[in-house]
């Protein structure tokens, strides 16, 4: 029985690869090693972990690897704290393949750990452009892959330009679509407030809203702050309601967090609603019956395509990344921004598009972990 080591650092990477975890367990061919760390388990950031045992996930390991301070200091230097702590949790764990997500430090921390250690690597989203620090990321985790399970068919075709053998690259889809396939046909209510705490004015959900979600880029970050002002200012022409999340931790996180806290302070909105942090599916829930999403994130770029949620991408965080009809993209203004949701609400519907899957990359990625050849031989295709 093979032993898969998946670690999981942060609130995103759970979402991408929560579908792997449970087809993983329930393989009778598998074994799951779960590795939480990182972000993962701090609380200022909604503490994932309890949200992954709520799930039935008992971690086997935790890492311990945030150094504080959200700048790009303390990101060198967690990157390095990560590898030196997934080291001793891989020693003692002894995983036949170890799986990294997408695009952190986090990720390509595992991704050196696990090299040096001579343990295959299976890399989940590869091969895609976002730019900023992530997009190196990225390509540099592909270089130390031996299995590379995409999303796209664009991003299987530059994982072998970069030489990686085409027989290693697995086209599955993007694990977090499987998540959003299980709420798109839901028409249950849902209500957040009655669920999760969080801070502001509660409204109904029954209403069109808003949801804005912004993190920092990371060669932009001496910016953040004049880039969530744009942002917040938005805000308050907004009519609409609006639930306004935390951002995740990357360098200029903190910048962003502190002006999100004075703004609160200062700006009494009666429509807006902060979360810190919800589990995968019911921010799904949430985003799936949003009148449009506004911000940064990747779900915004993935699972909103899918979903066919109307977004305003806001400035260079997902820079490259292949979009569908639903997303307008516009500078760090707050009147581009304005301007792109009053489009966007007086528009027609977008549709849903199979960009990044149809629903089943969880069982694809657990029946390739179950039976490729595990191997850290690389024949590089130049």
């Amino acid at each position: 029985m093979r032993k898969v080591c998946v670690v999981v650092t942060a609130r995103p990477s759970y979402a991408r690869i929560k579908s792997v975890l449970e087809a993983v367990r329930d393989r009778s061919d598998l074994e799951l090693q779960l590795v939480v760390g990182a972000s993962a388990l701090l609380e200022r950031y909604g503490p994932v972990i309890d949200v992954i045992r709520a799930d039935g996930f008992e971690p086997d390991a935790v890492a311990y690897m945030v150094v504080e301070g959200e700048n790009l200091v303390t990101t060198a230097k967690s990157t390095g704290l990560g590898v030196v702590e997934l080291a001793s949790i891989f020693e003692r764990l002894e995983p036949d393949v170890v799986v990294s997500v997408a695009d952190r430090y986090e990720t390509i921390a595992t991704a050196i750990a696990a090299s040096y250690m001579n343990i295959p690597l299976a890399h989940v989203q590869g091969g895609e452009i976002t730019g900023s620090i992530d997009e190196k990321v990225r390509h540099a985790v592909t270089k130390l892959a031996d299995i590379h399970l995409v999303a796209t068919e664009l991003a299987a075709e530059r994982v072998t330009r970069m030489g990686e053998e085409a027989a290693h690259v697995h086209l599955t889809g993007c694990p977090s679509i499987d998540l959003a396939d299980r709420v798109a046909s839901e028409r249950s209510p849902f209500d957040p407030f009655a669920r999760y705490a969080g801070v502001g004015h509660e409204f109904s959900v029954d209403q069109d809203y808003i949801v804005i979600m912004q993190h920092p880029v990371t060669t932009e970050y001496l910016d953040a702050t004049k880039q969530i002002d744009e942002t917040l200012d938005a805000l308050t022409r907004i009519d609409l309601p609006v639930f306004f999340f935390w951002p995740n931790v990357d360098a200029g996180s903190d910048r962003i967090s502190k002006r999100i806290r004075q703004f609160r302070e200062e700006h009494d909105l009666p429509h807006v609603y902060y979360f810190k942090n919800l589990p995968p599916e019911d921010f799904l829930r949430l985003i799936s019956r949003a009148r449009c999403v506004i911000g940064n994130s990747s779900v915004g770029i993935r699972e909103c395509s899918y979903l066919g949620v109307p977004v305003v991408n806001v400035g260079n965080r997902q820079h490259g990344r292949e979009r569908g009809p639903n997303v307008i993209d516009v500078e760090s203004s707050s009147d581009d921004i304005v301007d792109a949701l009053d489009r966007h609400l007086s528009g027609p519907p977008t549709p849903g598009v199979h960009l990044y899957g149809d629903g089943k990359a969880g069982e694809r990625i657990a029946g390739v972990l179950a039976t490729c050849p595990l191997t850290i031989e690389k024949r590089l295709t130049y």
